[in-house]
């Protein structure tokens, strides 16, 4: 793991800047918060060149990672700890230097540097606060760069830990994650994302990450704003390392509709990668949860567009093997489903539109009464469709309410109970019309149909 996986081009002109900055480390020997030895230390890699710096790293890097750690978790000063983090993350990462014809160039390319993340982690060593509570810490600095900076050097050593990571570390800093995530600056959302790419291959990261909420609520919102494909392909490999989990794939898109979302950016997408990923993830929660997600597939649409996808030619023949195993499933799933539980998937997407059983008054005087069963759980959710902000639901859903009553005698009773009935009065004057027909009639058929006791 190393801090090239977690790059943005923002912190990368923001180190350059800072390396250059003035910090005033001799006025701080003198308050008496950095002592003569480690202000000798701070001294020779100060706004030094790129290779001497380079080159005391790796001849006295273990001095120098209890060092910067020590000062950053006693001086807190904006570009003081904007120095100390550049220095870490440059000794962690190290610079590439190429000498052709007398000429030296520097190349912000990662090298294998993995030998030096267990020279931080020794740290701890000599203080049990290291390596990880100063880094916490300055998450939580209002100075952008801070926050960012620490969130890419904690994530390489967090990837790196061969033991389970501890509560009092990831917890904080996937709280932070969260809110990055959901931020409205690029850069912050880009970098939270690519921290939570390499966190979620652990296990308990991705058991901690589906505990917050917020993480996956961000991830929904950035596909919805249709990214770009490095970031929609991101976000959605953070997604498939979460569908491994059991409980993620049996919740997920009951808890965030992410089934047809993702259909959505696999039939907009034109990179190769990003379908690979959606069809990778579809493909985990059918394995891991079928009866969760297969209804819902098969609502949204995805067998016909497994279908499409099998007649295309791919470069990566995983691809076609994992649309093979979608549409399999997809189909010997749709052989064995009733009318009834094609309704009871649409219902629970809460996708409504016009398939042909909304329309069947045999479907309807069928299955009427199955919409009571388990305390009307079906029947509640019909009813709660009612305060969608999508017309086309809204009139789907008022017209079912209809036909419920029409074909079940007691119907009018128990809509009335549930508050049906005045959800559909309101819609009576809803700014569109196919909504208020379909009300009118609904509300007619809940004014003159017979009470029943």
């Amino acid at each position: 793991m190393s801090l090239s996986l977690v790059s943005n081009a923002h912190l990368d002109e923001s180190s350059a800047k800072i390396r250059s900055k003035p910090v005033p480390w001799e006025g701080y020997q003198r308050a008496e918060l950095v002592t003569s030895e480690e202000l000798a230390l701070i001294k020779k890699v100060d706004r030094q060149p790129r290779a001497k710096v380079e080159s005391i790293h790796l001849s006295d890097g273990q001095t120098y990672a209890l060092l910067y750690l020590r000062l950053l978790k006693k001086l807190q000063r904006v570009d003081t700890m904007q120095c100390l983090l550049v220095l870490i993350a440059d000794a962690l990462l190290g610079m590439l230097y190429l000498e052709c014809s007398a000429i030296i160039y520097m190349m912000s390319v990662s090298v294998d540097h993995d030998e030096r993340i267990p020279l931080f982690a020794r740290t701890t060593q000599s203080d049990p606060d290291l390596p990880y509570a100063p880094l916490i810490r300055t998450l939580e600095a209002q100075d952008d760069f801070v926050q960012l900076k620490s969130a890419q050097i904690l994530t390489v050593l967090l990837s790196s830990e061969s033991t389970p990571l501890q509560h009092q570390h990831l917890q904080p800093f996937l709280k932070v994650l969260a809110s990055l995530v959901q931020s409205q600056s690029q850069n912050k959302r880009d970098v939270a994302v690519q921290c939570l790419e390499s966190l979620l291959a652990r296990p308990e990261c991705r058991r901690a990450v589906w505990a917050i909420p917020g993480i996956l609520a961000g991830f929904v919102e950035i596909l919805r704003h249709k990214p770009g494909p490095q970031m929609s392909y991101q976000v959605i490999f953070c997604i498939w390392l979460l569908s491994f989990e059991q409980d993620v794939a049996e919740q997920i898109n009951k808890k965030h509709d992410i089934i047809p979302l993702l259909i959505t950016v696999a039939q907009a997408a034109v990179k190769e990668k990003v379908i690979r990923v959606i069809i990778a993830t579809f493909s985990n929660l059918i394995t891991k949860a079928p009866s969760e997600n297969l209804p819902a597939m098969l609502v949204a649409q995805l067998l016909p567009f497994s279908k499409n996808l099998s007649t295309r030619k791919w470069s990566d023949e995983d691809i076609l093997e994992d649309v093979q195993y979608v549409r399999d499933e997809l189909e010997r799933n749709f052989e064995s489903l009733t009318t009834y539980d094609e309704y009871m998937s649409e219902l629970a997407s809460g996708h409504l539109s016009w398939t042909p059983v909304h329309e069947s008054d045999a479907f309807w005087r069928e299955n009427a009464s199955k919409l009571n069963d388990r305390d009307y759980e079906q029947l509640k959710t019909l009813i709660r469709l009612l305060g969608s902000d999508d017309p086309l639901v809204l009139a789907v859903a008022v017209h079912d309410l209809g036909q419920y009553v029409k074909h079940y005698e007691r119907g009018k009773t128990i809509i009335t109970d549930l508050g049906g009935k005045a959800l559909a009065m309101e819609l009576m004057t809803h700014p569109d019309p196919d909504v208020r027909y379909h009300a009118l009639l609904s509300v007619q058929e809940l004014v003159s149909h017979p009470w029943s006791v």
